[in-house]
């Protein structure tokens, strides 16, 4: 594992990867597109945006993922993958209409300079370093657990896919680990073409153009959008994402990851990025062994997912007809595959320590509950309860 206080290894990002590193860098890829990029159509179109704005929003998001989770995972040999605010374009879906874009624009700038500066002043460090090692193991358990129960959802409406693909990974498993995931797309794909659930006829392949809108602000803006979108994207994405990291032993520091994300974010919002933050699901996709036998090699995985990010970025929404041509279910069930190690892995972790094990495993319920209070959701109130348990056993038996 690489951390902040051992020398880093030389960089060798060719030489390091594999080709179970590159599927879980597209299934990694593919998996942030396909779970919430209809979210940013709804938010578009409710706003009255027109196709090229909503264009240019993909493209700015894309390519701001691709660029820091590039540049953060090779800077610290260190799986670090960057992913919109999910939560934040659900938000926008009702806080966007009525706004002015061109101060929905400047209320982005405003909520990811107060993300930056929580990187840069070392705030966010300071929280996370509180966070005990228990509960952010069952945070990531909690995250991935409703990922991984899709796969049997799944199975009662595409059964043959479904069973082809989790009977093609068990057995591929138990004689080469390292090509389940890959040989599991590949059966699923080609099952789901065998089905007649592949439809590539709304596919068009086209070239994504920026669209620059100058930024304006106000104080209803600010409060409407920018405080909402800063609470929900600390709490839902950066708190989650950076225990996945330490959960599987990478402890990278977050000041730099956060003020990172922010500043880019800040710079793209004229193009349309609402934001990008640390990604949880996403990431875990490629800390886990899946992704490589070596975790100091795991970085490569998150490259890959930074560059098919770029290549998606490239052509703006045409991304979205592309993914659109697979089944739901193939999608849920990769995804569920690729991350049963990382749950596994989550809920050992958790357990192993008796002293925290109740406090893990109210933090593991709450966040696999999905329960969202005040427009925040369950990740960040399992860390609550989780800590709130720990704080009151601890007392107890003091």
């Amino acid at each position: 594992m690489t951390s902040s206080t051992t020398p880093l290894p030389p960089l060798r990002p060719l030489a390091d990867t594999s080709p179970s590193a590159i599927v879980a860098g597209f299934v990694a890829m593919m998996t942030g597109y396909t779970s919430s990029l209809v979210l940013m159509f709804q938010a578009g179109q409710a706003a009255h945006l027109s196709a090229a704005q909503i264009s240019s929003w993909i493209w700015a998001l894309s390519i701001g993922m691709g660029v820091t989770t590039i540049g953060l995972s090779l800077r610290y040999r260190t799986p670090v993958v960057i992913a919109w605010s999910t939560p934040g374009a659900a938000l926008l879906i009702t806080s966007l209409p009525g706004v002015p874009y061109g101060e929905a624009i400047g209320a982005f700038i405003v909520c990811n300079a107060l993300i930056a500066l929580c990187g840069l002043t070392g705030g966010f460090e300071t929280i996370m370093r509180r966070v005990p090692p228990a509960l952010a193991s069952a945070l990531l358990a909690g995250i991935l657990f409703r990922i991984g129960l899709e796969i049997f959802v799944a199975a009662q409406h595409q059964t043959a896919l479904v069973l082809s693909m989790f009977f093609t990974y068990l057995v591929v498993k138990r004689f080469a680990s390292r090509y389940a995931i890959l040989l599991a797309l590949i059966v699923g794909t080609a099952v789901a073409g065998g089905l007649g659930l592949l439809d590539f006829s709304h596919f068009d392949v086209s070239l994504a153009k920026p669209v620059w809108t100058t930024p304006s602000f106000s104080l209803s803006a600010t409060i409407s959008i920018a405080i909402p979108l800063f609470v929900v994207a600390m709490a839902s994405q950066n708190v989650p994402g950076l225990a996945v990291l330490r959960a599987d032993g990478y402890q990278v520091p977050a000041s730099p990851l956060i003020s990172t994300t922010g500043i880019a974010s800040v710079l793209l919002a004229p193009f349309g990025s609402h934001g990008i933050h640390l990604a949880a699901i996403t990431a875990a996709i490629c800390t886990g062994r899946e992704a490589h036998e070596d975790p100091a090699k795991r970085y490569t995985a998150a490259v890959w997912s930074g560059m098919f990010y770029l290549i998606a970025g490239t052509f703006g929404a045409t991304i979205a007809a592309l993914f659109a041509a697979f089944p739901k279910a193939l999608v849920v069930s990769i995804a569920a595959l690729a991350l049963f190690g990382s749950i596994m892995n989550g809920l050992a972790n958790a357990m192993h320590d008796t002293k925290q094990r109740e406090a893990a495993l109210i933090t593991f319920m709450v966040t696999a509950s999905g329960l969202t209070l005040l427009s925040i959701g369950s990740a960040f109130w399992g860390l609550i309860a989780g800590g709130l348990t720990l704080a009151i056993l601890q007392g107890r038996r003091a």
